[in-house]
């Protein structure tokens, strides 16, 4: 089972496919007729036996193909038994001939598109089910010219009522005894509940487009608007990729300034008499190839927020500059006399630990403590790895939004490949990763053949987690361990991220074999 929204993923099984219905006399309530589906029987011609296969999707529909073609050849299974295993399942289900006709059509497909029985048969199936995909890329069409099955493709229809639905389908060739296609069949599934549950959880989860279940995750998410309701100048710490800009704007979009604009510089891309000109503007005439006026990100930023990325890049004279505007809320642009008010919020962002450079001498204490008056820190994605399915999601649900595309999403290998990467780029490179493989899949899920080359067959000098293989003794090692590591040896914090108490922790770790530090994080 998937972690997270994943295991939502839909699967089509048809066990009632793969066999012969038949009845059981045995001991029941007078005038119920029971109709059994015995673990193993044989196909109508009794030729040959067909193993029961609930793994789902083309082996459902393979037996569904060999079922309907022989009984049409050999008119051993009654046309009103065909209806009857049909209706006994609730996914959508309809055969066609050659002609693209629709020839059966089951009691779930009426209760999805809206369309009855009686008014689909005969009729072309583009017409009953308006999809996306019929005029251009029809999936059905694609496995009766190639005999080649497609399995969980994401699409939508439109019902009778003109409502859009969402679907996945799988496809299957009907057969006769010499290997020609004489028909096809299609399985739907209704994705309506799927997507109402995938936006409860996005709902649950996320805040402000910022997606997260992970202990730390939550505890942001229940100090931003406290934060964004403050005019506080404030300090995003984290690594590379991990979404400072992202959180920025969340505060900017939840203050009482979120009508003014959202401007952000990177300092650390410029040399510092571009950067004083960038953040201050300048007249014209100041140096060469100044001709107009030009105004700065202060002034571009007036009455909303100004983020300062990789502040801590910033040479110790421009530091001195920047203190002055956050004292005294004035700056001079460059050639000018005349000081000009600002009214922004400066938000400061860095992948560096300040504290550190301050000790170092690099970076001004008085300027440290002027943006230090709120500190948010950001944890890397390998120390939230619960988060990754609600990311993976909401990237599938994006690049879908932006190119047009209709992949179901992840497949489990390719999922738990994901979870074991230790992604030292963090969001930005999960990001990466999903970008790179809807480059590669033109619907469907996910395989492993889609991801970048280095994670395919594991990552370069990593040890792939094998959790599947993992015995229950081994996974409590791994997890006690990487609680412990996540939370600096806390024993407190990291019974608490385990859903277990301390001493519950300190027991198993000592059986294990697990070595605990001296203190336990508690003065840290």
């Amino acid at each position: 089972m998937r972690p997270g929204i994943d295991r939502l993923q839909p699967q089509f099984a048809f066990p009632w496919l793969l066999h012969t219905v038949q009845r059981e006399e045995r001991p029941r309530r007078a005038g119920v007729s029971v109709l059994l589906f015995p673990r193993r029987s044989r196909c109508p011609d009794q030729a040959q036996h067909i193993t029961p296969n609930y793994g789902g999707g083309w082996g459902g529909l393979r037996s569904l193909g060999k079922l309907m073609a022989m009984s049409i050849q050999s008119n051993d299974l009654p046309s009103d038994r065909q209806a009857i295993i049909l209706d006994s399942i609730n996914d959508g289900v309809f055969t066609v001939d050659r002609q693209w006709r629709i020839t059966s059509f089951n009691r779930a497909a009426e209760r999805i598109t809206g369309v009855k029985r009686n008014q689909a048969l005969g009729r072309s199936c583009c017409e009953v089910f308006r999809a996306n995909i019929c005029e251009t890329a029809c999936a059905l069409r694609q496995t009766l010219t190639t005999g080649r099955p497609i399995v969980n493709k994401a699409m939508y229809i439109l019902d009778a009522h003109g409502n859009r639905i969402p679907i996945s389908i799988s496809t299957a060739a009907f057969r006769d005894e010499q290997g020609d296609i004489i028909g096809g069949a299609e399985t739907f599934r209704d994705l309506r509940l799927v997507d109402e549950l995938r936006k409860e959880l996005e709902a649950k989860y996320s805040f402000a487009e910022i997606v997260g279940r992970s202990p730390a995750m939550r505890q942001v998410f229940q100090i931003l608007p406290q934060i964004a309701e403050s005019d506080s100048t404030v300090l995003i710490e984290g690594a590379s990729g991990t979404g400072k800009e992202l959180f920025a704007r969340a505060i900017h979009n939840l203050s009482s300034r979120r009508d003014g604009r959202f401007v952000a510089l990177n300092c650390g891309a410029l040399p510092d008499t571009l950067l004083e000109s960038e953040l201050f503007g300048h007249k014209a005439g100041a140096f060469t190839d100044a001709r107009q006026d030009k105004p700065g990100r202060f002034a571009q930023a007036d009455g909303g927020t100004l983020l300062l990325d990789e502040i801590g890049d910033i040479t110790p004279a421009m530091q001195v500059r920047l203190l002055r505007v956050l004292q005294e809320k004035t700056f001079e642009p460059l050639g000018s006399v005349e000081s000009v008010k600002t009214d922004v919020r400066v938000i400061a962002a860095t992948n560096k630990d300040l504290g550190k450079l301050v000790r170092k001498g690099t970076f001004r204490e008085d300027l440290f403590y002027r943006i230090h008056v709120i500190r948010l820190v950001l944890p890397s994605l390998r120390d939230r790895r619960e988060d990754i399915p609600l990311l993976v999601e909401h990237f599938v649900g994006k690049f879908n939004r932006l190119q047009g595309k209709d992949v179901a999403g992840v497949s489990d290998d390719v999922l738990a490949r994901l979870m074991e990467h230790d992604y030292p780029g963090n969001v930005r490179e999960l990001e990466n990763i999903i970008e790179h493989a809807f480059v590669l899949c033109r619907g469907g899920l996910i395989q492993l053949a889609h991801l970048p080359p280095g994670l395919r067959g594991g990552a370069a000098g990593e040890a792939p987690l094998d959790l599947a293989g993992m015995t229950l003794e081994a996974m409590e090692r791994f997890l006690i361990a990487d609680a412990l590591r996540r939370h600096h040896g806390n024993r407190s914090a990291a019974a608490k991220h385990l859903g277990i108490h301390p001493s519950t922790l300190f027991r198993k770790a000592k059986a294990l074999g697990i070595e605990l530090p001296e203190n336990d994080g508690r003065s840290t």
